[in-house]
């Protein structure tokens, strides 16, 4: 059995005896190609299965309406909504998305900017690898197409940004626990310089300082990979301490949820005992018995806002750029692992 193949302009220009230019022309509608002709092209077009060669198309006229995205983890929940926002604006605005993933990989992801950048794609959304070191290869890219940076992001390169309000929410989030009676509040952080971390822990003490509660570094534990299972064996440490906390703040679900199980496993009453708040509000947050009070970060927006910006740089290629730093709101959703009747 032979392969099939797409057919190409040059065959359907030989079969109806006319140049090249005039069956591209006749395939776009061009004003100076009689109806007829036009009529004959689409016809044998449609018979043969031609469809266009989008990359060879984009290089011809230096536009694909293609934009590329690349994502540290695809199968991350939060990462899957603002991809649904990225898919449905994008398609709203006209344009096609390719869609890749970095895991988290500093390398792949450099290799991911490079290809994309040689398919022709119109322009970038990125979220950071967590072990992104050197930003010399993005800033290159950065002089070549449009690109959009979202969720996770670096001052260091200049270009517009959306993200979530990291600081506020994690304040907020911590506050909420103080508000409830909590005194000494544990963070579960990530061990890696992440701007997200960062700036939930500079929440996280920014609350504890506002409402005049001391900072142990004792109950302040990092790890690498901010996940359930590291979320359960630092609640593990936080648990067999003498002193040990009466409320848990993880920068992320997972981590909260390893914590619940944790609490759970011990028979360590929540939010009595002991209090958990997450962030992220994933789909787990409400399967977790008790359920878990969490940050809902609006994913869907966030992609819709940067493939916006995106694209308003794409089509605007001679304006000065305005470099941004979009701040998405987020809530807090309080569930039982925090609520007090």
């Amino acid at each position: 059995m032979t392969k099939k193949r797409n057919i190409t302009l040059k065959e359907l220009a030989r079969e109806l005896d006319l140049s090249i230019s005039t069956i591209s022309r006749a395939l776009n509608d061009h004003p100076d190609i009689k109806p007829t002709t036009i009529e004959r092209v689409k016809k044998l077009a449609k018979e043969r299965h031609y469809s266009p060669n989008l990359f060879a198309k984009g290089f011809r006229s230096r536009k694909t309406n293609i934009i590329g995205v690349i994502v540290p983890n695809i199968a991350h929940y939060f990462t899957s909504t603002i991809l649904k926002g990225i898919l449905e604006k994008a398609e709203e605005l006209g344009y096609r998305v390719i869609i890749s993933e970095s895991k988290n990989n500093e390398i792949k992801q450099t290799e991911m900017l490079q290809t994309m950048t040689q398919f022709g794609v119109d322009g970038v959304l990125l979220a950071l690898a967590r072990k992104t070191t050197s930003v010399t290869d993005i800033l290159q890219i950065l002089n070549r197409v449009p690109l959009v940076m979202f969720d996770k992001v670096s001052d260091k390169i200049p270009c517009t940004q959306v993200i979530v309000d990291d600081e506020e929410a994690a304040f907020n989030a911590v506050e909420h626990l103080i508000n409830i009676g909590k005194k000494r509040i544990a963070i579960i952080k990530e061990t890696e310089n992440s701007f997200n971390s960062e700036k939930r822990f500079t929440g996280y003490l920014k609350a504890l300082k506002e409402h005049d509660l001391p900072i142990d570094e004792k109950i302040i534990l990092s790890t690498e990979n901010i996940s359930l299972t590291n979320g359960q064996r630092l609640a593990n440490i936080l648990i067999s301490m003498k002193n040990r906390p009466d409320a848990i703040f993880a920068i992320t679900d997972n981590a909260a949820i390893g914590a619940i199980k944790a609490l759970n496993r011990f028979k360590i009453k929540i939010p009595e005992e002991i209090a958990v708040v997450g962030f992220s509000n994933s789909m787990n947050s409400t399967i977790i018995q008790p359920a878990l009070t969490t940050v809902d970060q609006p994913g869907h927006k966030i992609g819709k806002t940067a493939v916006k910006y995106l694209i308003k740089e794409i089509e605007n290629p001679n304006d000065e750029i305005t470099i941004k730093t979009i701040s998405i709101k987020t809530s807090l959703i309080i569930r039982d692992s925090s609520f007090r009747a």
